[in-house]
């Protein structure tokens, strides 16, 4: 995997502007923040972004995938400002669960997710290199 940074764009804190990579393509549809029996056990903005990436790195394991194969998350939020608000701890649910690797990313406002108490919606796609 390639991180693809021009070198003349300032430094991407928490994502990268670019991946190129080669191997078997792995797509995860949009996880909330419930847990396996689609319950939420929180309505807190945070718990639900710790949820879903947990989510996301489940499903990775189905295809043989780790975090450090993730290649592009785009995030859903219903409020921007909550992300805002609370993005240091965002930051360390997403290292607790996804570590220190961080693909492209793209995040979207949304007036709202198909599930009514879901604050946060994340979809990923993953490449998992050829050997």
């Amino acid at each position: 995997m390639e991180l693809l940074h021009p070198k003349h764009w300032r430094s991407a804190k928490g994502f990268a502007n670019g991946v190129a990579a080669q191997g078997r393509l792995v797509f995860v549809a949009g996880q909330v923040g419930w847990n396996a029996d689609q319950q939420f056990a929180s309505d807190d903005f945070v718990a639900q972004v710790e949820q879903a990436l947990g989510n996301i790195k489940e499903v990775l394991a189905q295809a043989g995938a780790f975090p450090e194969h993730l290649t592009r998350l785009t995030w859903y939020v219903t409020d921007k400002g909550e992300y805002i608000a609370r993005l240091k701890e965002v930051g360390q649910a997403y290292r607790r669960v996804i570590g220190r690797h961080f693909p492209a990313m793209t995040l979207v406002q949304v007036v709202g997710l198909l599930e009514e108490r879901a604050k946060v919606e994340i979809e990923a796609t993953a490449v998992i290199p050829t050997t």
